[in-house]
């Protein structure tokens, strides 16, 4: 573990943490690497997220009625 690692308390749901040790010891990794890495991938999905959300932020707004009426006059639905 990095010298610049810092220690946290977490509380897991008990099976969750039974899947973690076996998954730790079937990877020979330990369950903070799981977690570290578990949490930087659900940080870069957010960081994709939020990317997506800014360069459709001057969409114009369709609400759902709109969206129900041009499918019905499309023959989709």
């Amino acid at each position: 573990m990095s010298e610049l690692s810092k220690r946290a308390t977490i509380y897991l749901d008990p099976e969750l943490h039974r899947v973690l040790k076996i998954k730790s010891a079937e990877t020979s990794r330990s369950v903070s690497e799981l977690v570290n890495k578990a949490v930087r991938e659900a940080l870069a999905e957010d960081a994709e997220d939020l990317a997506a959300f800014e360069e459709r932020a001057h969409e114009p707004v369709v609400s759902f009625e709109e969206m129900l009426k041009d499918l019905k006059k499309r023959g989709r639905i």
